[in-house]
């Protein structure tokens, strides 16, 4: 090839990543405009303050607001012990390579299946098996499967980025094996823990198909205990349902730009805290 031909062939690949790259921020840019401008004139404290009421012909969605926090939080307390559980496992004490290599390729499997068949699956175990009916519980537990293998493998990415010389050091002062996990290896790698954290915050938050199946539509506005044990909607059940059974476009606009501005803030969380832990590791 030519010196020519090396030049036009190295333009013509930037001028197509350069293409890709105005393409794909462009999409960006317009769905988030889209989505805004007509989702923002609509949010109004009626709507984020009450219930929907179709005696008064008032639409709220603050029972929705209340449900997508207690499934996240409960999701958040049954998941992180466990996500973070096994993976400390799989890096630190697991001995045999062959059964580490197969619950990795689980988990793999597991994070790539659809989140529909997580919402029958679900349905049928929980809420049906389990006796728990459609409830915001019989939903956080579906969600609990569903991220799992995400905090898992995220907190085992982060364990392996601790350098062994740390435990060897600790080893050397005396320390115990879950002493020198407790002290020096999750404090070393507590970034990446909580970042794979917060994003699946951000995939629970943005989670409907499952549940639909399990969490049901209902939009009642309830205790955290209360609301536990009951069917209840979150937001993106709620956008669906108004969409798509009521027609109400400009409630379902007004929550996809809620959900459109916390998914923005969550992952604009993950990158500073992030960036927060790099520069204290830096000192």
């Amino acid at each position: 090839m030519t010196s020519k031909k090396r030049t036009a062939f190295r333009w013509t690949v930037r001028l197509l990543m350069w293409t890709a790259t105005a393409l794909t921020a462009a999409l960006v840019v317009a769905l988030v405009v889209y989505v805004m401008a007509k989702g923002v004139p609509h949010i109004t404290w009626e709507l984020l303050s009450t219930e929907t009421s179709y005696l008064y012909d008032r639409k709220g969605i603050l029972p929705n607001i209340l449900n997508t926090i207690y499934i996240i939080l409960a999701a958040l307390v049954l998941v992180i012990p466990l996500g973070v559980g096994a993976a400390v496992y799989l890096t630190e004490y697991a001995k045999n390579k062959r059964l580490v290599a197969a619950i990795e390729y689980a988990a793999e499997i597991l994070s790539g299946i659809p989140s529909i068949i997580y919402g029958l699956v679900g349905m049928l175990v929980f809420s049906e098996f389990l006796g728990l009916g459609s409830s915001l519980l019989a939903g956080a537990l579906t969600l609990v499967i569903m991220n799992l293998p995400t905090i898992m493998r995220s907190t085992q990415e982060s364990l392996k980025t601790v350098p062994q010389s740390y435990r060897e050091g600790a080893f050397g002062l005396g320390a115990g094996k879950w002493r020198t996990i407790r002290t020096v290896v999750l404090p070393g790698c507590v970034d990446g823990v909580i970042t794979g954290c917060i994003l699946s915050v951000g995939r629970i938050l943005g989670e409907s198909a499952a549940l639909l199946f399990t969490a049901g539509t209902a939009n009642n506005l309830n205790g955290l205990f209360e609301a536990m044990t009951a069917p209840g909607s979150t937001l993106t059940v709620a956008l669906y349902y108004y969409a798509k059974e009521e027609g109400e476009f400009e409630v379902a606009f007004a929550i996809a730009a809620i959900l459109m501005v916390l998914s923005l803030l969550i992952n604009l969380a993950a990158t500073w805290v992030t960036r927060h832990f790099q520069r204290r590791k830096a000192l």
